[in-house]
């Protein structure tokens, strides 16, 4: 059946791509397909946020991969032939449209942040950040089908809705897979998640030493944030985990209120904080990018203005 599809590993990333999937599938006039893991995510959830059917994954005998499934996807989707098969930009959604697509010979765009389609021309439309986050590039496939990975917080979880009407039905389980997962070995988690925080304290450059960090990790304690970093000072001086790193090389972020502090405002960096509702500066150079995004901006020697806006809060 042509029309969209979801293939995701968490209900999470099955609310989010829903929230992508449903413009275009209305556009289309066709149906919302979402395929995943079954106990990941309840299918009459799925349904209730936009699904119109749900089919569930087998589970998975312990040592086989997560891409031992992909003879099923191949095989279901060349019987429904689908026009888009949405992805989550995760490391295994990754090569899970990599391995598909060459399997069904299709085109993938990695990395879309707007997916739409394009009615006269019967062309599916997708939007993708080029040139370090200096430009976007616009891709029109009018091929079928065409496969899509989009980065986590892209787009807003869908929401639920009263009424809604799906089916769901179980996928075969797949034949045994000649790889074999030998052991398991999870990444080791330096630093706190900060593509949840509301709200994010982020260091950069204008930091003369290590030990200053300190006062960001203190103005975060006060606004009841996290704190992140730039790509410098993570990956060149090593003074905070890479896991805090924010930008294209690092994570987006969706805060409530984003505040930089000695951030110049480069486009690798600001493109993973274009979701932020608030951008807050503090930079001595007043010509710094920064200030052309953000919504206040205070220019100073952060080492004088942070300290005052600590006790402001704190009074």
């Amino acid at each position: 059946m042509p029309g969209v599809w979801i293939i995701a590993e968490t209900g999470e990333q099955v609310f989010e791509l829903l929230g992508a999937g449903r413009l275009p599938a209305a556009d289309m006039g066709a149906a919302l397909t979402v395929v995943v893991s079954k106990g990941s995510a309840e299918p009459g959830e799925c349904i209730a946020r936009g699904a119109d059917e749900v089919l569930l994954l087998a589970g998975l005998p312990p040592g086989e991969p997560f891409g031992a499934h992909l003879p099923v996807l191949e095989q279901e989707a060349r019987a429904a032939s689908p026009d888009v098969i949405l992805f989550s930009a995760t490391a295994r959604g990754k090569e899970t449209a990599a391995r598909l697509a060459a399997r069904l010979g299709a085109g993938l765009c990695s990395a879309c942040t707007a997916i739409s389609f394009d009615k006269a021309a019967g062309a599916i439309v997708m939007e993708r950040i080029a040139y370090g986050g200096a430009a976007t590039q616009k891709i029109t496939s009018s091929a079928r089908p065409v496969l899509v990975t989009v980065p986590p917080r892209s787009f807003e979880p869908a929401q639920a809705l009263d009424g809604r009407q799906g089916k769901s039905r179980e996928l075969p389980a797949p034949p045994p897979s000649a790889v074999k997962i030998v052991e398991r070995k999870p990444k080791e988690k330096v630093a706190k998640d900060i593509t949840e925080a509301r709200v994010i304290v982020c260091a950069g450059r204008g930091f003369d030493k290590k030990e200053d960090l300190a006062l960001a990790r203190e103005l975060a304690d006060a606004l009841g944030g996290e704190l992140g970093a730039t790509r410098p000072l993570t990956e060149e001086v090593h003074w905070l985990p890479e896991d805090l790193c924010i930008g294209l090389s690092g994570v987006q972020v969706k805060p409530e209120l984003y505040v930089g502090l000695g951030v110049s405002g480069q486009v690798q960096h600001m493109t993973g904080v274009r979701g932020a509702k608030v951008v807050c500066a503090v930079n001595r150079d007043e010509n710094a990018p920064i200030f052309a995004l953000a919504d206040f901006g205070i220019v100073g020697d952060l080492y004088e203005v942070v300290p005052k806006i600590i006790e402001e809060l704190r009074k």
